[in-house]
């Protein structure tokens, strides 16, 4: 049985709050004469009306509890409803509503890829709105809840279980100080990655916006160019670090902050990723001096700048990578499918589940030349539960499957197959670029057709919900703390 009554009241909670983040960009409107103020106020009033109803009708004096359907249920809600109401103020400026949850889609889902053309040339309300959509759903829309569900008094552990489905370590007993200590190093992050940018020249308003998205890896920018724009070496080396920063396991943050500061480089997620960036950034800056006559210093920063972009799912560009030869798009469209680490703000496969397939390989070549050995799997130096291995292969089956779906359904539609199979990569990965004139770094999402949009705000979804664990685990207890 479905308990309806704290699905109802988490909403309206976080209508009331998409609400209240909507006065932002009014204000700024409001501030610069643009009458557009008048769509985000009118959208905040309707948004409020709507999440306080849910409020009203979900009140109730006896305590609920979410059961794991109850959350999947909210965990898939959330989003899908939180988004139709962030779109509203899209289709207030111009943009059809296909377009405008297209771009509300992205833009919670850390994905950044965009419908929007001349950005330079856009009010400020509009943009800023873009980069709060980001921010909040740079740890999901599904934390915020749960720092509100206490209030409820329900349980909100299942939640972040739900999503982030790797087994995420429990640092802190309880739910709410867990979000609450997440929530914090996010901001804190935001705020010193925004005074970074505006020391090192970016107006307030940029700096702002870009400290919004970096951190959440997530990449809409104020620009056309993208990052490029700036032309500045020093703020796009501030760049790479915040994108790192932000592809962390953010409970490696907690671990360092309660007098552990060696957790961070302790961690084999993070030696992994950025053993892993280093390797192929070098790899990359030695391919643009020797194709491009690059100069090492120059090579090096474009290298690392767009390969940690990709990687780190954020979808950035400093250039146009597509132009740099053949095996660097060969190269950047497998790096769509790496992310970041488990627990961070990224998306794709995330470098925990690629650790764990080679220890597979490697176990499955020990177990082939020594038949009677018994090959314990270890993991950040902790012995693997059962059921992790299993998990990861039916993960890593269940994303490439849900891929190649996606690319045949876009290709069925007329879509090119370089067009087709990097969309449904980045969008499953929530990546932002993908490849070719129109869904590249260069491009524009508002040349694909209206059903290829809504299939990809589909794919964003799932991608950033990670829906496919859920659905092939859902009988069996991967979440269970």
């Amino acid at each position: 049985m479905l308990h309806l009554r704290p699905i109802f009241s988490a909403l309206g909670l976080l209508l009331c709050t998409i609400a209240f983040a909507m006065l932002l960009p009014a204000l700024v409107d409001f501030a610069d004469g643009d009458g557009d103020w008048l769509v985000f106020f009118a959208s905040s009033i309707a948004t409020f009306f709507i999440g306080g109803l849910l409020i009203l009708a979900a009140q109730d004096d006896q305590p609920a509890q979410l059961t794991v359907k109850d959350g999947f249920l909210l965990t898939t809600a959330c989003w899908v409803v939180v988004t139709a109401f962030a779109a509203i103020p899209f289709v207030g400026v111009g943009l059809s509503y296909t377009d405008a949850y297209f771009e509300a889609m992205s833009g919670l889902t850390t994905t950044g890829a965009t419908v929007l053309t001349k950005l330079d040339q856009l009010p400020r309300g509009i943009l800023l709105w873009r980069a709060i959509l980001q921010g909040l759903g740079g740890l999901g829309i599904i934390v915020t809840a749960m720092i509100m569900l206490p209030f409820l008094r329900v349980g909100g552990m299942q939640l972040f279980q739900m999503e982030h489905s790797d087994r995420s370590e429990k640092v802190l007993p309880r739910a709410l100080e867990l979000t609450t200590a997440i929530a914090a190093i996010y901001v804190g992050l935001i705020i010193v990655c925004i005074i970074t940018y505006g020391a090192l020249g970016m107006t307030a308003f940029d700096a702002v916006c870009h400290g919004l998205t970096t951190v959440a890896t997530a990449g809409f920018s104020t620009h056309d160019e993208s990052f490029g724009f700036f032309q500045s070496p020093a703020m796009e080396w501030a760049c790479i670090v915040f994108m790192v920063l932000g592809a962390l396991p953010f409970v490696v943050y907690i671990k360092a902050l309660r007098g552990h500061p060696r957790a961070i480089l302790e961690d084999s997620q993070v030696r992994g990723l950025l053993g892993f960036l280093i390797g192929v950034c070098l790899i990359v800056s030695f391919w643009l001096m020797t194709a491009r006559d690059m100069n090492f210093a120059t090579a090096l920063r474009t290298a690392t700048f767009n390969v940690t972009s990709i990687v780190t799912t954020t979808g950035y560009a400093s250039s146009d990578y597509t132009q740099w030869g053949t095996f660097a798009v060969g190269l950047f469209f497998l790096l769509m499918f790496v992310g970041g680490c488990a627990g961070s703000t990224t998306g794709g496969i995330k470098i925990y589940r690629l650790q764990v397939t080679g220890l597979l390989i490697r176990s499955h070549f020990v177990h082939l030349m020594s038949p009677n050995r018994v090959v314990t799997l270890v993991y950040n130096g902790k012995r693997l539960p059962a059921d992790v291995p299993f998990s990861v292969v039916a993960f890593l089956a269940i994303y490439m499957s849900t891929v190649g779906l996606f690319t045949v359904v876009l290709s069925a539609m007329g879509l090119d197959l370089v067009t087709a199979l990097s969309a449904s990569a980045q969008a499953v990965g929530n990546v932002g670029p993908g490849l070719g004139p129109i869904v590249g770094p260069a491009g524009n999402y508002s040349g694909l057709p209206v059903l290829a949009k809504w299939i990809l705000s589909l794919a964003m979804m799932m991608g950033r919900l990670e829906l496919f664990t859920v659905l092939v685990l859902l009988r069996i207890e991967f979440w269970r703390s």
